[in-house]
């Protein structure tokens, strides 16, 4: 573990992590809530690294999109898992980087001594958001609940018209800004001049590496088999989203779907609503060796970084990535592997242009060098998430799993993750073996 000024004498690794297969939001997971996809991969996760759930210290796990319900997950998860009770669990919320948020604290955790074994990730679900209804429904169900007669619940009713009674489903926009996702994303192609072409070859690229790293194997044990209940004779084993028949003619043929008239942001080459969970196992490097676990990954160091999300709110990595690379004492030439979360092509796009451009860098950075630039073969290796789908807070925890698994295999190495986020957020962790 590198970080300015800090000397625990505790490392922190990945020792394990699952998710279930990512689906689009309103098919194959449209009964499953959150917290039915939360404790489904983490129980499934105790079960295959034969992790014994007294020996879990702690629980990290956030959903953007909470149910009203189960607002603190983490805690739910493991009162679900049938852990003990004496297990210590929490939520965050970081929008998409809430999973790395998660890993975070509970790396903090570790090297502080609170704990040696921690389950961190996210789970969210777009099938079953909460519904939300004007005040004036809110008003009138709260004086019916208080009334103590029925003319006097009905009564209460009386001052509502039809269109008051419309639904409010969870609004995808920054409060701060007004702006939703896709229209930060058609701001920066705009200002930044990412043509479509440039997206959707990128969309399709994309796809060709979800698909491509589907075919070898490189989800196999990190994939889940999730049985679909209330029977169970339906079970999803893969990712829904990764298109084998992509094409650059059938994404050409999509409308813009943020700016009509104007836009450049299709369906195609944005990361679609995507139901899904992801978690990770962190332990104490000495306490994996004691239990028999193999170091997947060490924990080297993170960053989190905000800007104005009026301006360029998706540019997060670019100001998070920086800070990570040099509390590691690191260049970016010097990482190995890098992954970032495709929100958008042209979020990706204006990020990996940020990244190499020196006059950005000075502008924005105050640096006098570039962040470096990103080698397209070290990039998103196996997908992202634009082909492999984004359940917001389960993103973070699934980028790390797969990075770990890579230095794995590779025998040693550095890794790059990396996130923007809505509000004008970017997280970033680094990985070494």
């Amino acid at each position: 573990m590198s970080h300015p000024g800090v000397n625990y004498g505790r490392r922190v690794a990945i020792v394990g992590g699952l998710r279930t297969p990512f689906v689009k939001a309103g098919t194959k997971y449209r009964d499953l809530s959150t917290l039915d996809l939360g404790a489904a991969v983490t129980n499934e996760l105790l079960h295959r690294s034969n992790l014994e759930a007294d020996q879990v210290d702690q629980v990290i796990a956030g959903a953007v999109v909470a149910d009203v319900g189960a607002p603190n997950i983490a805690r739910e998860i493991v009162m679900r898992c049938s852990m003990p009770a004496s297990v210590d669990a929490y939520s965050v919320s970081r929008a998409c980087a809430t999973s790395t948020q998660a890993i975070v604290n509970g790396t903090r955790a570790i090297l502080f001594g609170d704990a040696d074994v921690v389950i961190a990730g996210g789970s969210d679900t777009l099938s079953k958001p909460p519904i939300m209804y004007d005040d004036k429904v809110v008003d009138a169900l709260m004086a019916a609940n208080a009334a103590k007669d029925l003319p006097s619940k009905v009564k209460a009713f009386t001052r509502l018209r039809p269109g008051d009674l419309a639904p409010r489903p969870p609004a995808l926009a920054d409060l701060a800004s007004g702006l939703t996702m896709g229209a930060a994303a058609e701001k920066m192609a705009r200002e930044n001049g990412i043509s479509r072409e440039d997206q959707d070859q990128y969309a399709y690229e994309s796809h060709m590496k979800a698909v491509a790293g589907w075919e070898a194997g490189i989800y196999a044990d990190e994939v889940m088999a999730m049985p679909i209940p209330p029977r169970y004779d339906d079970t999803v084993t893969q990712d829904g989203i990764p298109r084998a028949d992509s094409t650059m003619e059938k994404l050409s043929t999509l409308r813009p779907a943020f700016d009509r008239k104007y836009g450049s942001v299709t369906a195609g080459n944005s990361s679609p609503l995507t139901d899904g969970a992801a978690m990770v196992i962190l332990m104490e490097a000495k306490t994996a060796k004691r239990l028999g676990f193999e170091v997947k990954a060490y924990i080297r160091s993170w960053a989190f970084a905000g800007l104005d999300p009026s301006w360029q709110m998706l540019m997060g990595p670019s100001f998070a990535s920086p800070i990570a690379l040099e509390r590691g004492q690191l260049t970016l030439e010097e990482i190995d592997v890098v992954d970032m979360h495709e929100a958008f092509s042209a979020q990706m796009l204006s990020n990996l242009r940020a990244f190499e451009s020196a006059e950005w860098a000075k502008k924005h950075l105050g640096r006098d060098e570039p962040i470096g630039k990103i080698d397209p073969e070290k990039l998103n290796l196996y997908g992202g998430s634009i082909s492999l789908g984004h359940p917001f807070a389960a993103t973070g925890a699934r980028q790390a799993l797969t990075m770990a698994n890579e230095l794995q295999r590779r025998g040693d190495g550095t890794a790059l993750v990396t996130q923007c986020a809505a509000g004008g957020l970017g997280a970033a962790l680094i990985l070494e073996r």
